[in-house]
């Protein structure tokens, strides 16, 4: 069996119930590791407690989403600090900014990105982003706060250009399986023009969810199954001409050096 990584999901999303049968069925599925992106401080906990309770299958993200800059209360990037601390194989994240949203504004998701950039520099952790629409305002903030050596764009839907000017700085960029949609065939040929040593694979489970055809994992309500990986990458692999075993080996050693983790 193939073994995946998924590089972006979140696993502590209560719309997935139970993660003790999703992650036996991402087990069975052939996913070997999974990234576990917080959202906002009220889910850290969540977060840690997949990571103590499924440790190496389970690597832990902490971070506050742009959609959820509002909620960032004093001192959360102490508590960020200790946490990271007592999770050595923690990255940060999710984190970035967000222009197709109104709400919070730009000048919201700002300042809670930029002390991400300095927290992820000052701890050399890897950091994973969310750019959405938002390129120009992405790299101001690195003007102001460089990022750290290795950082992964989520769900990269950019341009190639944008992508050259990232690959310098330490980019990776993981795909998920929305992209596999045919009004998205234009991120195919971006991913297509990347280097390999550059492309991570994600689910970003519950969201982006897949084509029908390419769905082996179901769930009510258009939600993403984690499982679904495989699938995912079965497909980008095609896509991308070359055998599944060599995607899943190629995003499984791009997975350790942008996060850091061992085979």
């Amino acid at each position: 069996m193939l073994r995946w990584t998924d590089s972006h999901n979140h696993l502590q999303d209560p719309r997935l119930g139970d993660p003790g049968p999703v992650i036996a069925a991402m087990k069975q599925a052939g996913v070997a590791r999974c990234v576990v992106n917080a959202t906002r401080e009220a889910d850290w906990q969540a977060v840690e407690k997949l990571a103590d309770a499924e440790p190496g299958f389970v690597m832990p993200a902490f971070g506050i989403h742009p959609w959820q800059a509002h909620t960032a209360g004093t001192g959360w990037q102490d508590r960020l600090a200790s946490l990271l601390e007592k999770h050595p194989q923690a990255s940060i994240g999710e984190c970035g900014l967000d222009q197709w949203i109104t709400s919070p504004p730009l000048e919201i998701q700002r300042p809670v990105f930029i002390d991400h950039l300095r927290l992820a520099r000052g701890l050399d952790r890897p950091l994973t982003i969310h750019c959405l629409k938002a390129w120009g305002s992405l790299f101001d903030a690195f003007s102001e706060a460089p990022p750290p050596a290795r950082f992964l764009m989520h769900s990269f839907g950019g341009s190639i250009e944008t992508a050259r000017r990232l690959i310098p700085l330490g980019a990776f960029f993981s795909f998920s399986g929305h992209f596999l949609h045919p009004r998205k065939s234009a991120v195919l040929d971006v991913f297509r023009q990347l280097p390999p040593d550059r492309i991570l694979l994600e689910t970003d489970a519950p969201d982006m969810l897949p084509p029908a055809e390419i769905i082996t994992h179901p769930l009510p309500e258009n939600l993403n199954h984690p499982a679904n990986l495989a699938a995912i990458g079965q497909a980008l692999a095609a896509a991308l001409g070359m055998p599944p075993e060599t995607l899943a080996e190629i995003t499984r050693r791009n997975a350790w050096r942008c996060f850091g983790f061992g085979f």
